[in-house]
């Protein structure tokens, strides 16, 4: 198989395509290509993580002998070396066939890129092949309850003690912090500058270590994936090893490292759909179907549905079209730091406009919940009212709209 970065004309790459597509069928176990898209084949991996099915976990071992968990990284590090193009036609035809990715980690879509440009060779050798092969899982240390959108007030303190670092403070809606195995996180470690982004500094913490105490908190939604973590005379030390750092990058200069991340993380949202991620039964146009028919001409038999399932689709395939530009500027080595923001801010509108459309068609058989809190096993109403956090996580819409404002229209403050 071709694995160059390089792909010159058409041909190789409708080859690579064939290749990927009969490897994928021969080795992804067809009951996980049974099973919808979404939540209930994933594989998060991680210390805690116990397989749904010896499928699933033949699924992420083949992958990750072949370096498809993270097909884009350096063979070194757990990857298969390939180009982005490369990498981006392995997902659509993952996605053509109905087969699950083989492993969903923060480590892979956060962490992983930022290490790749700001970490040294031995960070890199440490953290990377652990998140290719799923053996740690990460979560992340942003927000605090006083700095959420405003994150530059953070205030999480993180004092030198000569040979360890002692954190003290609280972070908040720190998803999957208690089935997480370490943390990365941006913490305070000088308050002297006068503009606040200064003397932050991006550390990696074992979320084990002694101090360190999650505690998951409930939504309105009976399902949450949100935790509190509390830091209490955290000692973490300054080198896990030669040229080991625990602080990537330099200290108080972890603003930049920060903001790299959350252009990937918000990036990462781009997948949103109408169709949420994949929880539903049937797809939004199918549900429509079913509960009004169709007319004489094969169109959902409710004008006034029918035109803002259009409206919706309109604003999605924007949304999409988007998404691929700017994934396009990102595999051609640009950043598109503030441009992340568009796609965030329009793939969560479009999300929860999807559900909104849901509880309409449902009306109200829509509202049953069933008190479940299996993240696996919700109901529509469950999904609804979780849509909702969609523009709120990852740095809320009001915060995107400003960012936009300012950042890219230059319009003043």
């Amino acid at each position: 198989m071709n694995t160059t970065s390089d792909m010159p004309d058409a041909s190789q790459t409708d080859n690579f395509r064939e290749e990927v597509r009969a490897w994928l069928v021969e080795n992804c176990p067809q009951k996980l290509r049974d099973l919808r898209n979404g939540s209930e084949a994933r594989c998060w991996g991680g210390k805690q993580w116990t397989f749904d099915s010896a499928e699933q976990e033949k699924w992420l071992e083949r992958c990750i002998e072949k370096g498809w968990t993270a097909p884009s990284w350096p063979k070194e590090y757990g990857g298969a070396g390939l180009s982005a193009e490369q990498s981006a036609i392995i997902k659509s035809e993952m996605d053509h066939l109905n087969i699950p990715r083989p492993l969903y980690s923060y480590g892979l879509t956060m962490l992983g890129p930022t290490l790749l440009k700001y970490g040294t060779p031995a960070q890199k050798a440490m953290h990377l092949p652990a998140i290719a092969k799923g053996e740690i899982r990460w979560c992340q240390g942003y927000s605090e309850p006083n700095a959420g959108s405003d994150l530059a007030s953070l205030s999480m303190k993180c004092e030198d003690k000569g040979d360890h670092w002692l954190l003290n403070g609280q972070k908040i809606w720190t998803s999957t912090a208690d089935k997480s195995d370490w943390i990365f996180a941006m913490v305070r470690t000088d308050n002297s500058h006068e503009k606040k982004q200064m003397g932050i500094s991006f550390i990696l913490v074992d979320i084990n270590t002694p101090g360190i105490h999650v505690r998951p908190i409930d939504l309105i939604s009976g399902k949450s994936p949100f935790c509190e973590t509390f830091f209490t005379d955290v000692e973490v030390p300054k080198f896990y090893g030669p040229d080991n750092s625990s602080i990537v990058g330099e200290i108080n200069n972890g603003w930049r490292i920060g903001m790299y991340l959350l252009s990937h993380e918000r990036g990462s949202l781009g997948a949103y759909t109408l169709d949420g991620r994949g929880h539903e039964p049937l797809s939004l146009i199918d549900m429509a179907i079913e509960e009004f028919g169709r007319n004489s001409e094969g169109q959902v038999d409710n004008p006034i549905l029918r035109e803002k399932l259009a409206s919706a689709q309109i604003d999605e395939a924007a949304c999409t079209a988007l998404a691929e530009h700017l994934n396009t500027q990102i595999n051609d080595g640009m950043e598109i730091g503030a441009k992340s923001s568009l796609v965030k801010y329009s793939s969560t509108q479009t999300i929860k406009k999807g559900y909104e459309l849901r509880m309409e068609i449902a009306g109200l058989s829509g509202t049953v919940q069933n008190g479940n809190q299996d993240l696996n096993d919700t109901t529509l109403a469950q999904n609804w009212l979780y849509s909702r956090a969609y523009t709120i996580l990852g740095g809320t819409s009001e915060i995107q709209l400003n960012i936009i404002s300012k950042r890219l229209l230059g319009l003043p403050t």
